[in-house]
């Protein structure tokens, strides 16, 4: 559906989040106004499920499948440079069954989009010269990891081979010119460096890509390295002719190295992930009766039941049977403050146990567990493009074809000029050796994989890569009131009864009703019932109104309990209360009005301290030029005394859903770039229509869908530092493209001059890649 309606002009954006059946579309009205849009949403889905014709095979061998599409992680062996991963994306996005794909070189990994299954997506992977590798649990993520160490320390042996072999050809290139075994032994020692051990690699790869049709790094190394060596073979039989035996080993040799750096490199911008997949444990301890095993946690099956001893982490989610202890959760939740568990409290993977010792029953395994939710959105964030490396990709895969070409020009143009052959060709193969594609494809990569692990450090997860850069640029941030702005822990502080029915009854009635609903003032009506030990009936024909109200059947009664304009709208006269709602209003308070029987029949006014460090991120955001609002289906006077204190000047009350969305819609029509910052459900369709979405503390889960950053600890201050980071990312981004852009336009003409040699035009192609990431890595401090 966003293939068919991006194609036309006028709209510039659609989002779509099936969690929520919402669809947010961005257009031009003049260029396309409201009923044609409205016209060709109804044509569209209309369509949407029928089949395409049998006669569109004659078109292609690959036919579109039907069945639901799917997002799939994975791991990814064997790539080399940023060109490696250029070239697998072009190969997956030739499958017309393949909406996108998205490989990282810094991570590894890759995210396809479509209709394929893993293992049509691996065979893909494997048959152009790579490893593909299953990365859904934390066990497959280590893995990946660790052949990642054990790749870097096969580079190594490699490069003190290369080493070995490269002493003996140098000092024969300097001192036994003219000895014809001295050029043997260059040809016999320099042959494993460039076509085995060293350059095999190299080679293969470049074979690979030839036989689809595109060039890449590999290519220009291959073809000067290649050439070198066998433009070198005729001084073999005559030691009068120039030989490139040093030259061919020394390419090779420089681009080794340069690897090795970025290896290197890439190991610590890992670091972070590597942090939290080894908070899981590798062993469990599985109960079976009396007896205890020792197994790994692959074997884990649900409804295992598992002990934990004191200091000992969680292998799995599951719920506590037994046992009392106080476990850290701070990878969960942020807080340093250990959490009590006892029976029927949940557990989280990863967490650390207290000094008791508990029986856990397995909920969630595998890919299931939160930490694994937390790594896997890591690995999509690393693997998703910024829309300006999307334009970068672009133009570095068109210029390797063109550096092959101005080689051509370099050579034929010193010939035409009378310099001798060996020469022209010495500066031919500098023009191919000294272009780095590679630095213009890690620009981008390199820094959103050091910024994502720095924020996962500061318990910031991010689920959307494109968000980094669009908060970078945002200048308006909308905040929802209850359980953002405020703490989340609302209290019943006020109880008003003014019908016939008993006090204790009648707040029965409402917590009833209350208790199943999600919304944390809901669950103080609940508690504040439960403190007063007074039993809950059972509700019927529950029905809740995102931010207006709930409704349900309770011993017979018709109970509504809800903010002051949803009840109007339904014909509620509520004037009785008016004088005490707007007293406990102007203190700041919250407002649930009950009504039993189509009859006003209480007030309860609910309290929540605003969270520590509000003012102080609103007053920072206003110093940035950031414009602030306050949406919230509460009442203007209670939303006030929480703006007041928070230093916020706009605010919007008695806000429906749909009134969020229009608000966010009508900002973003006058050109501002809009984020929204919230906590739960009823907050969803506005994340959903932002152009970047928040969501603080332990948010529910159709909100963390809907949302680009997650901030676990619950710390609002923390929406200052999502737009340190994305925009210190977006700075490093540019930098890097500029240095990549910079360094191709300088070297490339200097090397068409005559001015360098193969072998520092080989040193300064791989240190070039070397510099991006080094670079890119300044993110960490």
């Amino acid at each position: 559906m966003q293939i068919l309606l991006l194609k036309r002009a006028a709209i510039e954006e659609v989002r779509c989040v099936w969690q929520i059946n919402s669809l947010t579309i961005h257009f031009d009205p003049e260029q396309f106004p409201r009923e044609n849009l409205l016209k060709l949403l109804d044509s569209v889905l209309a369509n949407f499920a029928k089949k395409p014709h049998a006669s569109i095979s004659q078109f292609s061998t690959q036919q579109h499948r039907d069945g639901p599409k799917q997002d799939i992680v994975f791991g990814i062996g064997g790539m080399s440079c940023a060109s490696c991963a250029l070239f697998l994306e072009m190969v997956l996005c030739r499958n017309l069954n393949i909406q996108h794909a998205s490989i990282n070189y810094i991570s590894e990994t890759g995210n396809v989009s479509g209709y394929l299954a893993k293992e049509e997506i691996f065979k893909i992977v494997e048959d152009n010269g790579y490893q593909a590798y299953s990365i859904d649990t934390l066990a497959e993520r280590r893995l990946l990891l660790e052949f990642g160490h054990n790749h870097l320390l096969i580079t190594k042996k490699r490069l003190k081979v290369i080493a070995l072999l490269e002493l003996p050809i140098m000092l024969a290139s300097l001192f036994f010119k003219t000895s014809k075994r001295m050029r043997l032994l260059q040809a016999l020692f320099s042959f494993p460096v460039v076509f085995l051990g060293g350059g095999g690699e190299i080679f293969k790869k470049a074979w690979i890509q030839a036989k689809q049709g595109t060039l890449n790094m590999d290519t220009l190394v291959a073809i000067g390295a290649g050439s070198a060596y066998v433009v070198s073979i005729p001084s073999l039989f005559d030691v009068r002719r120039h030989a490139y035996f040093e030259a061919a080993t020394a390419i090779i040799a420089f681009v080794q190295v340069g690897r090795y750096l970025e290896e290197l490199a890439k190991s610590k911008m890992v670091h972070d992930v590597e942090e939290l997949v080894n908070l899981q444990p590798q062993n469990a301890t599985l109960l079976t009766g009396k007896n205890e095993n020792i197994i790994s946690i692959d074997k884990i099956a649900i409804d295992d039941v598992l002990l934990i001893r004191p200091g000992e982490r969680v292998p799995v989610d599951g719920i506590v049977l037994s046992g009392l202890s106080s476990v850290d959760e701070s990878m969960v939740t942020g807080s340093n403050t250990p959490c009590i568990k006892e029976q029927g409290h949940k557990l989280f993977d990863g967490s650390i146990n207290g000094s008791g010792v508990l029986h856990l029953q397995a909920t969630a395994i595998g890919k299931d567990t939160v930490l694994a939710g937390l790594v896997h959105m890591i690995d999509q964030t690393q693997s998703s493009k910024l829309q300006i490396q999307k334009t970068v990709d672009i133009m570095s895969s068109r210029l390797t074809p063109a550096i092959m070409f101005l080689s051509v020009v370099t050579f034929g143009g010193w010939i035409a000029k009378g310099e001798v052959i060996a020469h022209a060709f010495a500066n031919a193969i500098s023009v191919l050796l000294i272009s780095c594609p590679c630095a213009l494809g890690l620009a981008t990569p390199a820094a959103t994989s050091v910024s994502s692990g720095q924020a996962a450090r500061r318990r910031i997860y991010i689920r959307n890569g494109n968000a980094l850069e669009q908060m970078a640029v945002i200048d308006t941030i909308i905040l929802d009131k209850t359980g953002t702005l405020t703490e989340g822990h609302a209290k019943v502080s006020d109880y008003l009864n003014i019908c016939d029915l008993q006090d204790d009854y009648v707040l029965q009635l409402a917590a009833s009703v209350e208790f199943n609903s999600e919304h944390l003032l809901a669950k103080a009506v609940v508690e504040y019932a439960r403190s007063r030990d007074l039993s809950l009936f059972p509700a019927t024909k529950f029905h809740s109104i995102p931010d207006q109200g709930v409704r349900a059947e309770v011993n017979g009664h018709s109970i509504m309990l809800g903010n002051a304009s949803w009840l109007q709208q339904q014909d509620i006269d509520i004037t009785v209360m008016q004088d005490t709602a707007v007293n406990w209003a102007e203190q700041g308070k919250t407002l649930v009005y009950l009504v039993v029987d189509n009859n006003i029949a209480a007030l309860i006014a609910l309290t929540d301290e605003i969270r520590k460090g509000t003012r102080e991120l609103i007053r920072d955001l206003h110093n940035r030029g950031i414009e602030t609002q306050m949406l919230t289906g509460d009442t203007k006077a209670s939303a006030q005394v929480i703006a007041d204190l928070a230093g916020i000047d706009t605010v919007v009350a008695n806000a429906s859903p749909a009134r969020k969305i229009q608000l966010i819609r009508d900002l973003q029509t006058r050109g501002r770039v809009v984020a929204m910052v919230g906590d739960g459900i009823n907050d969803a369709p506005a994340l959903a229509a932002a152009n970047v979405s928040l969501v603080v503390g332990n948010a529910v889960g159709i909100a963390i869908e809907t949302a680009d950053y997650i901030l676990v600890d619950s710390d609002i201050s923390k929406v200052a530092e999502v737009l340190d980071i994305s925009q210190q990312t977006l700075k490093v981004v540019k930098q890097n493209l500029f240095w990549a852009f910079g360094y191709n336009a300088i070297a490339i003409p200097i090397a068409m001059a005559g001015k360098l040699n193969p072998m520092i035009s080989s040193a300064a192609m791989a240190l070039s890649s070397v510099s991006v990431i080094a670079n890119s890595l300044r993110l960490n401090k």
